[in-house]
């Protein structure tokens, strides 16, 4: 098995080719291309640079000896758009305080002309990698920290508000709105500007667990007290402690689970199914939900003395019907945050398509937007039209 062989597994990776010899660049490119690789080639600096604010590559082979824009200005052109791409200069006038001031400048590495082909199948290798590290890296830090609350309407910049008044104290909050809305996204957001931000936040899904297991995913439970607890398991709360625990579709749980949490709220501490030993735990509790739990209290499903722990501050999230002039910000940072993730290229959008998307009632909200996005971003032309809305969305 030859070496270009043993790297197959990474293909099908945006390559971009920055050379102004035509026979360089032309060989790399044909070399690359039957070892599965997506390659592209340019003839010069300014054309490099162009072709990289349309397209998203993973690496990006740039020579330094280039007439009118040297690979030096391409490198420090390059770094200053904020790309994630990983950079190899080449030059077959290299030494090692070029290769130096490189690096320096945010190249990932420095090879010398002639090429040597297993050389750049072990950078491609390891620069490819580097570039998923930070990808996921990126991701990680979005689920853990939030995405940015985006929007300038008058209900956006009172939640902003709220969130700034609210996040720095210890008061327990109840976050009330239709699905999609993005509820779990202002709870994220409060744990972010808390002081407790260094700490844990746990989330569970008080309608996506069972009722016999809610208070086990809750409270956890000790070896042997029920068929299937083989070991003992700390429960959310427990894993919370010192942090934040969001309870979204709180409006779901049973009543004994109710009384449960009721209890850990009042007295701080809480003791496993199977256990009668008290554990104390200092955590800060969101309560998120699409229900009116007044009229829940009234049909005698929801405890009204929980409510009105939970509610120390209500935080209530609007539709995307309430604040349609927050559409256009809401499209683009989608576009932006689709292409980063999956590597399609970026659209422009017609402002006659953009007129369509406000107009459209949203009942599925910023979830449904979102979806509507990436449909027609994989649907569309290199534009998004009016038509493309009519037709892939209305």
């Amino acid at each position: 098995m030859s070496i270009f062989e043993d790297y197959n597994n990474y293909g099908n990776m945006k390559i971009l080719i920055i050379d102004d010899e035509r026979s360089i660049r032309n060989s790399l490119k044909e070399i690359l291309t039957d070892e599965g690789y997506d390659v592209d080639v340019a003839e010069n600096g300014a054309q490099g640079c162009s072709m990289v604010e349309k397209e998203k590559y993973s690496v990006i082979f740039c020579d330094i000896k280039m007439p009118e824009m040297d690979g030096m200005e391409v490198l420090d052109r390059l770094s200053s758009m904020g790309i994630d791409s990983s950079i190899v200069m080449i030059s077959g006038h290299g030494d090692i305080d070029t290769a130096v001031e490189c690096i320096k400048k945010g190249a990932f590495d420095f090879i010398q002309k002639p090429l040597d082909l297993n050389r750049i199948l072990v950078t491609i290798k390891n620069a490819t990698e580097k570039v998923s590290l930070v990808r996921e890296t990126r991701s990680l830090k979005k689920k853990v920290y939030g995405q940015p609350m985006v929007g300038e309407s008058e209900p956006m910049l009172h939640i902003r508000e709220m969130i700034d008044k609210v996040a720095p104290t210890d008061a327990r909050v109840l976050i009330v709105g239709a699905n999609g809305t993005g509820k779990e996204l202002v709870a994220r957001n409060l744990h972010q500007k808390s002081g407790r931000s260094a700490m844990p936040y746990i989330e569970v899904n008080c309608a996506a667990i069972p009722s016999e297991l809610i208070e086990s995913e809750l409270f956890g439970h000790e070896k042997g007290s029920f068929t299937s607890a083989v070991r003992q398991h700390k429960g959310k709360f427990e894993q919370a402690d010192g942090g934040t625990l969001f309870m979204d579709e709180i409006g779901d749980m049973s009543l004994a689970a109710q009384a449960k949490v009721l209890r850990v709220l009042q007295e701080k501490k809480l003791s496993r199914v199977g256990s009668d030993k008290d554990i104390n735990v200092d955590v800060r509790v969101f309560a998120a939900t699409n229900k009116n739990l007044k009229e829940e209290i009234a049909k005698g499903t929801f405890r009204e003395d929980l409510y009105h722990r939970l509610s120390v501050i209500v935080i209530n999230v609007p539709t995307l019907n309430e604040r349609k002039s927050d559409i256009p910000l809401l499209v683009s940072h989608f576009v932006d945050q689709i292409c980063s993730e999956t590597g399609m290229p970026s659209r422009e959008i017609d402002a006659d398509a953009m007129t369509l998307l406000e107009e459209k009632t949203w009942t599925g909200n910023i979830r449904e937007l979102r979806n509507v996005v990436e449909r027609l971003l994989i649907l569309s032309g290199d534009r998004i039209t009016a038509d493309d809305v009519r037709s892939y969305v209305l």
